[in-house]
């Protein structure tokens, strides 16, 4: 049986760090150092570092952000918080609008419609929002590349800050402050915060420059893990740092939101992880932007009661299975577009019935399926709203300006985009992204790679290995949980499980006589071929049902055994 992956060894530590790392038990020894960490000092930063950890009048222009939002409470001019769709967005909204609140602001939030009004700023909310009388609008998640925007909040009179953490383009918006540590006049350590990131620093400095008795930017780290993990941006640095501690928030969080949630998720508080934001909390989050409009979302982060929280939480738990049928089919109805012998560089698909807030989430599936660049789109009108998922050899934002002439609007980052296009502009985006696909493309051999951390015996998995893995967390973009390879082991037993079909679950033993439980959701599909013997690749963790716990292995994947 052939793999799913190419794996990949690590290479052997050097002496020298082998020396420096001497006081780590083994197993952390050789994680830390496939993270990069060379020295006690960075190991120990590495597993105890929490919370924020740089000056946020670092960026670029906050101190004129802070000055123009206190000018503004202090002439009690409404602001508005404007901030994206998705659970980046929705988090960054309520946390900030909550800071300003207890600043004495009269604030409200905007988050776009994504089926009327699509990603980003546009001028008619922006009308909308000065007829109300707004002087001041935030933008959260967003803003940073819409020149033609600030322009034309500018001409209304509107003052406007705009924070981001999107790449920006050619031009940077004209507004009263542009915080976006990925400007190049931006020398902020950190370039990888999420937009909720951004929302906190700028609440950090608000509060730092005029403090309130009783409130601390630290409150809302909780949102802050929320909103980065889900966000799937680099869980290294002052990411890893703020969502490490904004996990152990949420664990003891009497947040009635979070308590809801983690009472629809099935999900005990003190078991709450980044895999519990990332599987759980964020796709039910996530809902409510993709089939209505994000409200829901919102109203659930800002509800003040445990009941009115419920009845939200529900209602959102609801869409949630309502969108991952839609995603289902719409994956499906690509799939039947596609030869398999013949797969594409690039996967295409725009059609009238696939519903904008989900193809994000199919292309996403088909990325990973194919391992392939994927970009579905949904037809209304003379345009379509298309969503793009990457590969790591292909930086899809890049190919995008590339042929910014053809399209409407777009942006996002190496791995995941939007776009605006018009429908009679899409075959020719097709043929030129396609061609630049192929060019950067054509020379890989395009099969997904899994970087092996350690291999092990099986007998070598025991609790105190789980606790040394545990001290890793949080796991995420660029911290991947750690995967072990162990050899040999017999299949006693397989069975195929969940409410469709879908999983296998197996029964494992060692040469030495030792047996684990394994499972390897989605891949029920290979339990016909299984031979005798398998190696396997996955992670270990603790299996809770009905109260009891037991080891298992989580394998990502397996082969037929080979010998060393």
């Amino acid at each position: 049986m052939e793999p799913l992956f190419e794996w990949k060894l690590p290479s052997k530590i050097p002496l020298d760090v082998l020396e420096q790392l001497a006081s780590f038990p083994r197993v952390q020894q050789r994680l830390l150092y496939n993270r990069g960490i060379r020295d006690s000092v960075g190991a120990n930063s590495y597993l105890r570092r929490q919370g924020s950890l740089y000056d946020p009048f670092l960026l670029d222009q906050m101190n004129l952000a802070v000055k123009t939002i206190l000018q503004a409470i202090d002439s009690r001019m409404k602001i508005a918080v404007y901030g994206d769709y998705d659970v980046d967005g929705v988090t960054a909204s309520a946390l900030l609008i909550q800071v300003l609140t207890a600043l004495g602001a009269e604030v409200r939030g905007y988050i776009p419609n994504r089926f009327e009004e699509g990603y980003g700023v546009n001028k008619e909310a922006l009308h909308t929002l000065h007829e109300e009388g707004i002087a001041l609008t935030i933008t959260v998640d967003c803003g940073i590349r819409s020149p033609e925007e600030a322009l034309f909040a500018r001409s209304l009179g509107m003052e406007l800050i705009i924070t981001d953490h999107h790449e920006p383009g050619d031009t940077i918006p004209e507004a009263a402050a542009v915080i976006c540590p990925k400007k190049p006049s931006d020398s902020y350590p950190d370039k990888n915060l999420a937009g909720v990131g951004l929302a906190y620093k700028l609440a950090e400095a608000l509060l730092t420059a005029r403090p309130v008795a009783g409130i601390a930017a630290e409150d809302w780290e909780d949102f802050v893990a929320v909103g980065t993990v889900a966000d799937m941006v680099s869980l290294t640095g002052e990411n890893r740092s703020l969502v490490k501690s904004g996990l152990q928030k949420l664990r003891v969080s009497s947040r009635p939101c979070i308590r809801a949630l983690a009472e629809v998720s099935g999900i005990r508080m003190a078991d709450i992880k980044a895999s519990t934001i990332g599987f759980s909390f964020g796709p039910r989050l996530n809902a409510a932007g993709r089939l209505e409009t994000a409200k829901l979302a919102f109203d659930l982060l800002m509800s003040r009661t445990l009941n009115e929280a419920r009845r939200f939480a529900i209602e959102l738990n609801d869409q949630n299975r309502q969108r991952q049928e839609l995603t289902k089919l719409t994956q499906r109805q690509v799939l039947e577009e596609i030869n398999p012998a013949r797969v594409p560089i690039l996967i295409f698909s725009a059609k009238e019935e696939f519903n904008r807030g989900v193809v994000g989430l199919a292309a996403s599936r088909l990325a990973e399926h194919f391992y392939r660049p994927a970009i579905v789109g949904s037809i209304n009108g003379d345009e379509i709203h298309a969503s793009c998922r990457s590969i790591l050899e292909f930086h899809i934002t890049d190919a995008l300006d590339q042929c910014a002439d053809l399209m409407v609007k777009h942006g996002g980052h190496a791995m995941a985009a939007g776009l605006t296009i018009k429908k009679d502009n899409w075959s020719m985006f097709v043929d030129k992204m396609t061609t630049i696909a192929t060019q950067r493309l054509q020379d890989q051999p395009l099969k997904p790679v899994k970087q092996v951390d350690m291999e092990i015996p099986l007998d070598y998995l025991k609790e105190n290995v789980l606790e040394q893995i545990a001290e890793m967390e949080p796991f995420g973009m660029d911290n991947p949980e750690p995967l072990f390879l162990i050899r040999n082991l017999k299949v006693a037993s397989s069975r195929i499980i969940g409410n469709d079909l879908s999983h296998l679950r197996l029964k494992l033993i060692s040469e030495d006589q030792i047996t684990v439980d394994a499972v390897a959701f989605r891949q029920g599909w290979r339990r016909n071929d299984l031979p005798e013997r398998i190696d396997v690749l996955g992670t270990f963790e603790k299996n809770t049902w009905k109260d009891q716990q037991t080891l298992q292995l989580n394998l990502v994947d397996f082969r037929s055994a080979v010998s060393n």
